[in-house]
């Protein structure tokens, strides 16, 4: 009877435990269970901020709206809701929860201008 309590069993981890350590973490499973549960959102532009990137020469390519996509993605997970996203060379600001670029602003219009209601900042 002594040697069967002594004697050591191996216990199998569950398989949520083996995700989390190949995962990367707690943090490598949450993200990807994000990205499972809510599908990427497509980004809109309002009528203002189309008109300002129109008039302000910044060309909306599909790099710049994957750029502006995933900074939307990374503010999400942050719990922001207004964001500037920006570059060295062009900004955006972008109400998360809708999904919608609100303004497009360029490089020398940042120079003299203040941002405010924003509750975060995203380096495309």
């Amino acid at each position: 009877m002594i040697e069967r309590v002594s004697r050591q069993i191996p216990v199998q981890q569950p398989a949520a435990s083996q995700r989390v350590q190949q995962g990367g973490g707690f943090g490598g499973l949450f993200q990807q269970e994000l990205a499972k549960a809510a599908p990427a959102q497509d980004v809109a532009f309002s009528k203002h901020a189309m008109t300002r990137a129109e008039e302000r020469g910044i060309e909306i390519t599909p790099s710049l709206m994957d750029q502006i996509r995933g900074s939307m993605v990374r503010a999400q997970a942050k719990g922001a809701t207004n964001i500037l996203a920006m570059d060295a060379e062009k900004a955006f600001i972008i109400n998360v929860p809708h999904a919608k670029v609100i303004t497009a602003i360029t490089q020398d219009e940042m120079r003299d201008s203040v941002f405010t209601n924003i509750d975060g900042a995203v380096f495309l």
